[in-house]
């Protein structure tokens, strides 16, 4: 079965999940690690001092950092969101399967991943969006009934964007889905020398710049 990780690595760059596969290299580094824990962390960073906030693995500065946490405050399912009904939850759906880092209740609940990197200007990146439709449809097969969004944190930012399961994103989702199930020895490489500058894999690919993987979580 097809997980969730697999899933985001082959949207991001079908080589790289290649690799990673081969090596079974599935585990996060320490500073993504030390990132997502601040997902569960957010009342307590609003009210720490500047230099404690600095000290902290964030991406703005302390008063920057507590603006965003005060604009995630004012959600509606802010509650949920600093104590989640379930955390670290182990989902199983029809062809995919992984952990979702918080699932908040409502009607229907909503899965949530937190990413340890940086978000886009708008929504979502491309692989986190393809994530977080399998984390809502395995959510969906599990309780056999619609979950029409998921959730993605940016906690070193202190920003939360939805992903709903619209058509465009469904697509993603299944063209990667393919992608996976068509491998058979290493894919093309892409054509993108941001991605290859990304990826620990790069120097196996031929392409010699410095790894940014463990600042993009990726």
């Amino acid at each position: 079965m097809l997980t969730f990780g697999s899933l985001a690595r082959a949207a991001y760059c079908p080589r790289q999940h290649y690799y990673a596969e081969r090596d079974g290299d599935d585990e996060p580094p320490p500073e993504a690690r030390a990132r997502r824990d601040l997902a569960f962390r957010y009342p307590e960073l609003r009210g720490v001092s500047d230099a404690e906030l600095a000290a902290e693995p964030i991406e703005r500065t302390p008063n920057a950092y507590r603006a965003a946490l005060d604009r995630l405050a004012a959600r509606d399912d802010w509650a949920e969101l600093v104590a989640p009904s379930r955390r670290e939850v182990l989902l199983a759906g029809r062809e995919c399967r992984g952990a979702a880092h918080k699932i908040l209740a409502g009607d229907p609940p909503t899965p949530t991943f937190v990413s340890p990197g940086r978000p886009p200007e708008r929504g979502v990146w491309r692989p986190q969006r393809v994530r977080a439709v399998a984390m809502a449809k395995a959510l969906a097969w599990e309780l056999e009934r619609e979950v029409p969004a998921a959730l993605v944190e940016y906690p070193a930012h202190g920003v939360v964007r939805r992903v709903r399961l619209t058509t465009r994103n469904r697509a993603a989702y299944r063209e990667t889905v393919r992608t996976i199930r068509e491998v058979d020895g290493p894919p093309p490489r892409v054509d993108d020398e941001a991605k290859c500058a990304a990826c620990d894999y790069r120097e196996e690919c031929g392409v010699r710049t410095r790894s940014l993987r463990s600042l993009l979580g990726l």
